[in-house]
């Protein structure tokens, strides 16, 4: 392996050139983390008129890759649409960087090798349906869909980053069958909770534009919508923690769905008070970044359900050997 380097630059080199199961964890949640950020700084493109800060794509201007002086659009505007853009660059990089990691990691996984696969070649379509967003003039249903890219992209993400922390044994079931079903339905409302929320962002004041189209609804019913879909999440996930509980289901299992819990009576607390207020703009990205938060502790509760054997049998197999399946650890 030779001699690792002792200063930031060279470790995350090493990380990426020269990986270990650490750091393979380490990049996946880096991933997670990006594109988590990059939900919310849409967020805030939308919440401040920006989203045609830079009026052509890929370009920002007509004649431009950077923003350039124009009465059209205020200079702030520009800015922080063309940061926006910049910052998916950063989110490609750390794509990227997963992807070579994964290639370079020995023992090679191949789930962990597709899962990273999917980081660098999703987020060129994220910029591309993000191009349509701008050239249909923030139309509603373009803007839905490029948000709603993001969940799919998160959800490989933290597929990724779980998986990097687990062997390659065959999957185990913790819980019994009726709590997998459960879990499984909670993703599902959660992905519609989702839809929702754009639906009423397509719907409401912060649409990115004052001149942007808007979807044909009123406000207060699709919002009402959101508010029951919201409590139809919680109330599937009380349920969940509930029959965890009675059904002694492994510790970690009823503190994934406990976590999720906490994080969704948050977001809920965002958005009543943002309803209440006049959806003020700072709270309007707060809740875009909760609605990630939301999306990843959903997923985790899910993988948690499972056990996939320790990674260190993986690890120490060597190259070109597989995990022999084993007794069922204990959950943790």
């Amino acid at each position: 392996m030779g001699v690792r380097s002792d200063n930031p630059v060279g470790r995350l080199v090493d990380a990426v050139w020269r990986p270990t199961s650490a750091s393979m964890r380490w990049l996946a949640l880096a991933g997670v983390a990006g594109n988590a950020l990059i939900m919310a700084t849409g967020a805030a493109v939308r919440v401040s008129g920006s989203g045609l800060g830079c009026p052509t794509w890929p370009k920002c201007t007509g004649d431009s890759l950077v923003p350039t002086r124009t009465p059209e659009h205020a200079a702030v505007n520009m800015a922080i649409e063309f940061g926006n853009r910049m910052l998916t660059f950063l989110v490609l990089a750390i794509g990227v960087a997963i992807f070579v990691a994964a290639v370079r990691l020995r023992p090679r996984r191949r789930d962990l090798l597709r899962l990273a696969a999917i980081q660098p070649l999703s987020v060129v379509a994220q910029a591309i349906v993000g191009g349509v967003v701008v050239l249909t003039d923030l139309h509603p249903a373009a803007v839905a869909a490029h948000f709603l890219l993001s969940p799919a992209l998160l959800a490989a993400a933290t597929a990724l980053w779980v998986r990097a922390s687990e062997g390659d044994e065959p999957a185990v079931t913790l819980v019994r069958g009726e709590l997998v079903w459960l879990a499984r339905a909670l993703v599902g409302v959660v992905f519609v909770l989702l839809i929702a929320g754009t639906v009423v962002t397509g719907t409401g004041p912060h649409a990115g534009d004052a001149e942007a189209p808007r979807f044909g609804f009123r406000i207060e019913q699709v919002a009402q919508l959101h508010a029951d879909i919201v409590w139809a999440t919680v109330g599937l996930t009380f349920a969940l923690l509930l029959g965890a509980r009675l059904t002694n289901a492994p510790r970690r299992v009823q503190r994934r769905t406990l976590e999720l819990l906490a994080v969704e009576l948050a977001q809920g607390v965002i958005g009543y008070v943002q309803y209440f207020t006049g959806v003020p703009a700072p709270l309007v990205v707060a809740h875009v970044l909760g609605s990630a938060l939301v999306w990843i502790a959903t997923l985790r509760v899910v993988f948690a359900l499972r056990e996939r054997g320790d990674l260190a049998a993986r690890v120490s197999a060597g190259p070109g050997h597989e995990p022999v399946p084993g007794a069922q650890l204990p959950a943790r």
